[in-house]
């Protein structure tokens, strides 16, 4: 069959699509990504807030519209979560947990057989990673590595707990084989991603931790350039931070929730820290790496969340050397711990704080930009030009956004020193160095 595949939601989701694509494609499929055309779909959906479960929802209205004999195979978190929901929807045919994904071929082969439409098992049943080897991501430079699913921590606004399960992990050996088939497949940069990052290996026997799968990592040299999706503020230890530090593979590149600089909303939230321990965690990095980018996840709106609670907030971040913020409002989700709370906010102030925290985030960017501007940067070429401009485009080792108007399409996927020149709108424009023009 020729199946298109559609994605929606976090970087684990993306390499969960990529290994789906290949477990067809071994079964002799051919795999394209949605929007072509096919003869069935697998739409990959996300739950983490109402507005990704209406995006699921419109996409899978749009495809069966689109080509209404087509059938569609749901599976995700989603999918997870409210199989009933989807179910429903026209054209949909299948609706799989995602502890159906290693399966996928044989639901695919019986997609015409009466054998009921939903499929989900409980989550907690889960005891392994998920993560087969892909060659890669279609259309990136950059790969996703999925080496730890799952989570324990339970925040009190999170969902993905009861829908991806209990904290598991690829073993080393299996991390070092997918890093091995990227770098053979010209892959130079790898980003290592997970539902919970930083717990890597403590489901493991005998025990093993991010940092020494990181130092195995780097002893075997198997990668010129490793990222981090993100790592929890109490996971970056200072032997963490020493290792960073003098990495010669590990991107100057961290990605830290906060979630809120309110301690009272921190408490509510079940967080485990405080905002002078955040704020103390990014002046170390900061300290020990001057060039590093530092980038946070902030909620708004959880409830209970008064103005005073908002401004300590902005009033955090304003204060901190960070180079950009993402930004989310508070999502109710039946089953988490703050559902039942009191003091739900309505949208509208909700709306009011993301605007005026999205400002603050594009005030960061441009700053974080400016500081490179004559200095040479190392930046990865992607494969795709820019839209608005035709020029070339990448992203520096510290994630800042980079457009080069000259060299074409011959730099794509090459690791090029760039010297900025300019920044518009957080974005650097430069030149190639000249030793390499």
């Amino acid at each position: 069959m020729r199946i298109s595949l559609a994605t929606l939601g976090c970087k684990v989701n993306q390499y969960d699509t990529a290994a789906l694509a290949e477990i067809l494609r071994q079964d002799g499929h051919t795999v394209v990504s949605y929007p072509s055309p096919a003869e069935a779909y697998i739409v990959n959906t996300c739950t983490v807030t109402g507005k990704t479960d209406d995006q699921s929802r419109q996409l899978i209205r749009r495809i069966h519209r689109s080509d209404p004999r087509a059938p569609i195979v749901v599976t995700g978190c989603y999918a997870q979560m409210n199989p009933r929901d989807l179910e429903a929807l026209e054209g949909v045919s299948l609706v799989l947990g995602n502890g159906e994904k290693p399966r996928i071929g044989r639901w695919i082969r019986g997609l015409t057989e009466k054998a009921g439409t939903v499929h989900v098992e409980d989550a907690e049943k889960e005891k392994t990673c998920f993560a087969p080897a892909v060659p890669g991501l279609p259309g990136r430079t950059r790969a996703f590595l999925k080496i730890q699913d799952g989570c324990n921590a339970f925040c009190r606004y999170c969902i993905v707990p009861l829908a991806r399960g209990r904290s598991r992990s690829l073993p080393p050996a299996e991390v070092l084989d997918r890093l091995a088939l990227f770098s053979r497949n010209d892959c130079h940069e790898v980003v290592l991603t997970g539902i919970h990052l930083g717990t890597y290996g403590e489901d493991r026997t005998p025990g093993t931790t991010l940092l020494d799968l990181l130092r195995l990592i780097e002893d075997k040299g198997s990668v010129k350039r490793l990222r981090l999706s993100s790592i929890e503020p109490m996971e970056v230890t200072g032997e963490f931070i020493e290792f960073w530090k003098k990495s010669a593979v590990l991107c100057r590149h961290a990605h830290i929730p906060l979630q809120s600089g309110s301690d009272a909303v921190l408490r509510k939230m079940g967080r485990p820290y405080d905002r002078a321990f955040f704020r103390s965690l990014v002046l170390s990095l900061v300290e020990a790496m001057p060039d590093m980018a530092v980038g946070t996840d902030v909620m708004v709106g959880f409830p209970g969340e008064e103005e005073a609670d908002f401004q300590a907030t902005l009033s955090l971040l304003r204060d901190l050397p960070l180079a950009y913020l993402h930004v989310f409002p508070y999502s109710k989700r039946p089953g988490t711990a703050a559902f039942p709370m009191d003091g739900h906010l309505p949208g509208q102030v909700k709306k009011k704080r993301v605007a005026a925290l999205r400002e603050q985030s594009a005030e960061m960017r441009a700053a974080f930009g400016r500081k490179f501007i004559g200095k040479t940067l190392s930046v990865l070429v992607e494969g795709k030009k820019d839209r608005r401009t035709g020029w070339v485009r990448g992203f520096s080792e510290n994630y800042i956004p980079c457009l080069i108007p000259e060299g074409g399409q011959a730099l794509a996927n090459r690791i090029v020193p760039m010297v900025p020149r300019e920044e518009n709108g957080g974005v650097l424009i430069g030149n190639i160095a000249p030793a390499v023009e």
